[in-house]
C-alpha cells in the first residue's frame, strides 16, 4: 500500500504493512483486519467503520478520528491520550479495551454499549453525557473525570469517588451504588 489517501474503499481482511504512517482514510470500512501494534501515527480516519477488527496496542500518536465507529473490536492497550484531539469523535459497541487510556480528553457524549472496559484510565477525561451501557468496568479508573450527566445504569463493576468526579445528575442503578461508596468499606445488603 503506497496510496496515502483512501475514499469509500471496503478492507475486508486485509494485510497491513506494520507502519502506516500520514495516511488518509475517508469513508471506509474495515473488516476483520489485524492491525494489532501497527503505527499509525499522524493518520486520519474520517466516517469510517471498524468491525471486527483486532487494533490491540497500535500507536495512535497524533491520530485523527472523527466520526469512526467501532464494533466487535479487539483494541486492548491503546493510549487514545496521545490522539490529535481536534474533531475527536469515535464510538464503541461490543468492544475489549482493557488497559486502555482516555486521559484528559474531551469526549463529551461518547458512546460505550457491551464494552469490557477493565483498568481503563478516564483521569481528568470529560465524559460528560457519555452513555456506559451494559460495560464490565472492573478497576476502571476515574480521577477528576467530568462524569455529569453520564448514564452507568446498566454497567456493573465500576468503582467512582464521587468526593474526586464530578458527577451531577449522572444516572446511576439501584444495584450499582456498591460502587460509589465502595471506598467507605460500608456493607449493602438487598
Amino acid at each position: 500500500m503506497q496510496q496515502e489517501y483512501y475514499q469509500e474503499q471496503t478492507f475486508t481482511k486485509t494485510s497491513f504493512p506494520q507502519n502506516f504512517r500520514k495516511v488518509e482514510f475517508d469513508s471506509c470500512v474495515f473488516n476483520t483486519c489485524i492491525l494489532n501494534q501497527m503505527d499509525l501515527s499522524d493518520c486520519r480516519f474520517i466516517d469510517c467503520t471498524f468491525t471486527n477488527c483486532d487494533l490491540s496496542l497500535v500507536n495512535v500518536s497524533r491520530c485523527s478520528f472523527q466520526d469512526v465507529q467501532f464494533s466487535q473490536c479487539k483494541m486492548m492497550g491503546i493510549s487514545f491520550s496521545a490522539c490529535s484531539t481536534f474533531g475527536l469523535a469515535f464510538s464503541f459497541a461490543h468492544c475489549q479495551l482493557q488497559h486502555s487510556s482516555f486521559t484528559k480528553l474531551k469526549l463529551k457524549g461518547l458512546s460505550f454499549k457491551a464494552c469490557l472496559l477493565q483498568e481503563v484510565d478516564f483521569s481528568e477525561a470529560d465524559l460528560s453525557s457519555s452513555t456506559f451501557d451494559e460495560c464490565n468496568m472492573e478497576r476502571a479508573v476515574f480521577r477528576q473525570t467530568n462524569l455529569e450527566k453520564a448514564d452507568f445504569r446498566t454497567s456493573y463493576n465500576y468503582s467512582l469517588d464521587p468526593e474526586q468526579n464530578r458527577l451531577k445528575k449522572a444516572k446511576f442503578s439501584m444495584l450499582g451504588i456498591a460502587g460509589l461508596l465502595a471506598k467507605y468499606d460500608i456493607i449493602i445488603s438487598k
